[in-house]
This record gives structure tokens, sequence and C-alpha cells, in this order.
């Protein structure tokens, strides 16, 4: 079975189980950051009978063993003239391998899942846009973002006595939870009541009202619905 050994690798095998040597498949591959850690931990690769295998020039291997040529004292293995290629073709697989498994663990790590949010104890805020209404105290509380992997957004909406224009450039859905929601159109006034659902198709101009107090839960689509 073919193995890859990265740096992260080669300090678990030296640090944590205490390896002084480790024997390679004639397959394995051993990335030139985790030669070059070898190295520097005092581990010993032992290449199989007749692997003659290098690293690219520019690792710190490489140039240890060149240095260590030079010296009258030292020697250096012989190497196969496509070597370089051949490891390099190797690593580069790897190196693919590796990241398409990273990938995969982080796309793992955000895939979206089940979320409870309890509106009883949900406070709202302030309402984050400037309606030129204060008396109204419009408050807001987005619950269900893009950030929990999902494509529509979802919140809890309060007004008081009032009404303030708006402009949707995404779809909504209002569902009643207490009170009295008025949608103004220019095709009429459409009247919310505790556990009704209003849609309001994206593009349509609108007046949010209501004669005394309204409270409802909104659900959007996009998300990003405040951009």
């Amino acid at each position: 079975m073919k193995q890859l050994f990265t740096a992260e690798v080669i300090e678990r095998l030296v640090l944590e189980d205490g390896q002084t040597t480790l024997v390679l498949g004639r397959n394995d591959i051993v990335t030139p950051l985790a030669q070059d850690r070898a190295r520097e931990l005092g581990l010993t690769l032992i290449y199989p009978e007749g692997d003659d295998r290098d690293v690219p020039a520019w690792s710190a291997a490489h140039q240890t063993a060149s240095r260590s040529a030079a010296h009258p004292l030292h020697t250096s293995p012989t190497n196969a003239p496509d070597a370089d290629d051949e490891l390099e073709a190797r690593v580069r697989a790897a190196v693919v391998k590796v990241l398409g498994l990273q990938a995969a663990s982080e796309a793992a790590q955000l895939a979206p899942k089940v979320e409870h949010v309890d509106g009883r104890r949900t406070k709202l805020a302030p309402f984050p846009f400037d309606i030129q209404r204060p008396e109204m105290d419009v408050r807001l509380k987005d619950v269900i973002t893009a950030k929990h992997g999902s494509p529509m957004s979802a919140g809890f909406m309060s007004l008081h006595k009032g009404q303030f224009p708006w402009t949707f450039d995404y779809d909504e859905i209002e569902y009643i939870i207490e009170g009295e929601l008025h949608i103004i159109t220019d095709q009429g006034t459409v009247v919310g009541l505790p556990g009704d659902v209003i849609f309001i198709p994206k593009g349509s101009n609108i007046q949010f009202a209501t004669p005394s107090w309204a409270k409802f839960l909104y659900v959007t689509y996009p998300a990003d619905w405040s951009g």
C-alpha cells in the first residue's frame, strides 16, 4: 500500500512514537519538507534497495547532501538522471491528493447542521437602518444566517404603531406571531393576524405598518438580505 509521509507525519513518528528509523516501501512518497524534517529530528530514512530517488534542489535536504558530497569525509548517492522529475511528479500527485482531502475536510466542517433557536429568549436589537420613525421602536434579530450554511435567513421583527417604506431586493415570508401587521402596496393593504403567513416577492415596494403593535418571524431568500 502506498503511503504519503509529510513533515507532520515525520514529527509524529519521532516526537510521539520515538522512532529513529523509518523503513519505506518502494511506492511510498516522502515530501521534500518531510525529508528535511527527518534530517532535523535525526530520523533515518531507509529506502528499498535500488531506490535512488532524490529531492528537489531547492530543499534543505538536497543542499545538505550537496555540501556532504563536497567534503572528502562524506559521500552521497549517485542519482538516476530522471530522479528529480520522477519525485516531482510523485510530490505533485501527493499534494493534489492532500489538498483534496483537506478541501473535503473543510467542506464537512462547513456542512449545515440542524440549528435550534429559543424564540422566547431571543432579544431584539434596534433596527439597523434609519427609517426616520423613532416612535415606532422597530426592532430586529437575525437568528439564522449564511454563517449557519443556510441559503435562507430567518429572524424576528417587531414594531409599534406607525408605518415606514421598504423596498425588497430579495424574497421574504412573514409569519405573524403577535399583534396586527399591515403590508401596504399599490394594489391595496394585506392584513396579517397571529398565525397568518404573508409572502412578499423580490422587487416589491411596500409600507410596513401596524395600528398598534406587531411581532413576526421573517424568512428571506437569499440569506444575505441586508447586503
